[in-house]
């Protein structure tokens, strides 16, 4: 079937003409529409004190995504806890490193980044084996990092500061669009609580992400376009691949 209409299941970006999505439409004459499929929602401080976790028992911090940056912070003033100037920040890329100007002061010497990748964020932290490390994330998280940072034997303590929920989609429908686009677990979950009666049939899927795959197929679903790959390490080039080898099919 030829694609003319994709849902993505994220919020759309600022500058939508300039972003890569954008140059997706206009060059393939295809629509693309947005919508978040899934909510992300703080944990309060009384919640968060039944965890036992303090925040000042640590030296150094892992932030995987601005969500992560954003609850940290908040949770840190609802808790009325100061985070000290010394605490050193470890994070999955610059564009996450450079987020945390919204909070601190940024200065290159405590804060450390990755290219986008949590091998490669690995590689900095075991030089810094001595620091007790504190882990933010979601309920929904990637379980493999925690595994990872285990048999490398760094003292890492994982905190859940915030709940992925799914959006309420009843008022939505997604029968026009040929392509379903998601990049995460949360998503694809969000998808079939929204929609229990969903059948796929002609509509294609999109994942991004090894897990955001698996649940996909775990789903009972299809999985037709899949990244990062070799020769697509976006979820729009791996899109644009797809449309230019089966939209010239007639």
């Amino acid at each position: 079937m030829k694609v003319k209409n994709i849902l993505v299941s994220q919020p759309q970006p600022a500058e939508l003409n300039k972003s890569p999505y954008g140059q997706l439409a206009t060059k393939h004459n295809v629509s693309i529409d947005f919508y978040n499929f899934i909510q992300i929602e703080g944990i309060s401080a009384k919640e968060f004190r039944k965890s036992k976790v303090h925040l000042l028992d640590y030296s150094a911090i892992i932030f995987t995504s601005r969500n992560a940056v954003d609850h940290f912070f908040n949770l840190a003033k609802d808790l009325r806890v100061e985070i000290p100037d010394e605490m050193k920040y470890f994070c999955i890329s610059e564009a996450t490193a450079f987020y945390l100007q919204k909070y601190i002061q940024y200065r290159k010497r405590k804060i450390f980044y990755s290219k986008q990748n949590f091998t490669d964020l690995l590689e900095i932290i075991k030089k810094h084996r001595e620091e007790k490390y504190l882990l933010p994330c979601s309920d929904v998280h990637k379980h493999e990092i925690t595994k990872l940072l285990q048999e490398c034997n760094i003292q890492c303590t994982k905190a859940v500061i915030y709940k992925t929920l799914a959006s309420d989609l009843k008022d939505f429908s997604i029968d026009k669009y040929d392509l379903l686009v998601f990049f995460s677990p949360a998503g694809v979950r969000s998808l079939i609580k929204n929609f229990p009666d969903f059948k796929q049939e002609e509509k294609l899927i999109g994942a991004f992400g090894p897990s955001t795959a698996k649940a996909v197929k775990d789903a009972g679903l299809t999985l037709n376009i899949s990244a990062p790959t070799k020769t697509a390490p976006s979820m729009t080039m791996a899109i644009e691949e797809f449309l230019e080898k089966n939209n010239k099919k007639k």
